[in-house]
């Protein structure tokens, strides 16, 4: 076999994606603690506790594990209710630990990319109606302000947003996230809308803040298709599901809220990305049921895919190149801010790490502008309401000691950050049944 590497092109970000509730445990005044002890919410009945203990500092071991590795970048979120507890106080000893946080990355090297809202509110402000109440995007600004400030001397790559898309739709069509309304149309166009104008008054405020900052969305992607092509209510569904899931970004080109059969017009927020930060993780088939319990759909994968444990993803890696090609369209660099598999024995996440990373290089040898990739996670962590049912990390996590559980994807992926690409000896020593698909010849 000739040997041959697929090269990435020189300051290519390499790096792992956290979130602050799902690593730090702990956290009293944030809505998923309350929503954590609301029995049923949480599947088994599970706990975040110390979550990975980075509040207690358990985050300098983990950095210092990316950095050895290769790294050169890492993402995490800081916790609104940390740092703004209680409407009228700011906590100045959280935002003096989040900078300690951010200061201990790039002391090792790690360039900090820091989400602004991934998921958690704090308590006051869900209790005022969360992101349904009109003043939640000025709430917002305020909290991105007093961060932004904070912070700025050791981070200018920033996230306002985590999956906005993700947000409304478990936490106002499903009911799976806080505040559990169920087909709650009226809400979750509200919600749509004041998240929109909180993206766009914090990118603003960000920028009167340090000139220099890139900002950004992260965006949950994922392709959809009809399950049966020749079934008209799914084809239905399937052109209609894009419209819901990918509403937000698509109202930044042009300040047209679409959203079902509601609209609303927001100039104010075009053209507020510097970057697009794309979460893919694998494409959905959708079947029309008649469920109402279900929003009438039912998901599944091709059955091709190779689907990981639990049933909840599927390795389909062509799904981040096609989602590379839509993204396209709003002409800025692409940052892959999310992408991995739950995999407890770690025997599907080599070849699912190994495949996307592959076709992230064929979109960037078609001179598209992709310029970093986020693996989710560094660590096992708290998987909102599926607990500690599922393992995304690169290490593994026992939760009564804390340890850290080496696994073999910490190697493949350290490999793939040192060399910046995959060469046909990492992939004949790792996944060697991959060689003849990735090097054929």
């Amino acid at each position: 076999m000739p040997t041959a590497t697929y090269t990435f092109p020189a300051g290519f970000l390499w790096g792992t994606a956290t979130s602050a509730f799902q690593v730090e445990g702990n956290s009293p005044a944030s809505n998923w603690t309350a929503w954590t002890n609301e029995p049923g919410r949480i599947l088994q009945g599970m706990k975040p506790g110390l979550a990975c203990d980075w509040w207690g500092g358990r985050w300098k071991e983990d950095f210092d594990r990316a950095a050895e590795s290769g790294q050169n970048a890492h993402r995490l979120s800081v916790d609104w209710a940390r740092i703004q507890p209680a409407e009228d106080r700011w906590n100045e000893d959280a935002l003096d630990y989040y900078r300690q946080i951010v200061r201990g990355a790039v002391e090792r090297g790690l360039l900090p990319m820091v989400t602004l809202h991934h998921f958690s509110d704090p308590l006051w402000l869900s209790e005022q109606g969360g992101w349904a109440n009109p003043k939640s995007p000025q709430y917002f600004e305020a909290f991105v302000r007093k961060t932004v400030e904070a912070l700025k001397e050791y981070v200018s790559l920033w996230v306002t947003i985590n999956e906005p898309n993700i947000y409304y739709f478990s936490g106002y069509l499903t009911g799976e996230f806080p505040p559990g309304h169920h087909g709650d149309l009226e809400s979750t166009f509200q919600v749509l809308c004041n998240m929109l104008r909180g993206h766009a008054a914090a990118y603003r405020t960000i920028h009167e803040i340090q000139k220099n900052a890139r900002v950004g969305l992260a965006h949950h992607h994922r392709p959809l298709r009809a399950a049966r092509s020749w079934m008209p209510f799914d084809q239905l569904i399937a052109h209609l599901g894009p419209q819901v899931m990918n509403a937000f970004p698509l109202a930044l080109k042009d300040g047209k809220v679409r959203f079902m059969l509601k609209q609303a017009s927001l100039p104010e927020v075009v053209h507020t990305q510097d970057f697009f930060g794309l979460n893919y993780y694998a494409i959905n088939l959708l079947k029309f049921v008649l469920k109402p319990a279900d929003n009438f759909i039912k998901t599944s994968f091709p059955k091709e895919a190779e689907v990981s444990g639990s049933g909840f993803l599927a390795n389909l890696p062509e799904g981040l190149f096609e989602s590379f090609r839509w993204a396209r369209q709003f002409n800025i660099p692409i940052l892959v801010t999310e992408n991995g598999i739950e995999d407890s024995d770690d025997g599907l996440r080599q070849r699912y790490l190994v495949e996307h990373i592959h076709q992230m290089w064929r979109a960037v040898t078609y001179s598209w502008p992709v310029k970093g990739y986020f693996h989710w996670s560094q660590i096992d962590n708290f998987e909102w309401e599926r607990g500690w049912t599922q393992r995304f990390g690169l290490w593994g996590l026992n939760t009564e000691t804390q340890a850290r559980i080496r696994r073999k994807s910490v190697d493949i992926y350290a490999e793939i950050c040192r060399t910046n690409g995959i060469s046909s000896e990492m992939i004949k020593k790792y996944v060697p049944a991959l060689t003849g698909k990735l090097f054929p010849g």
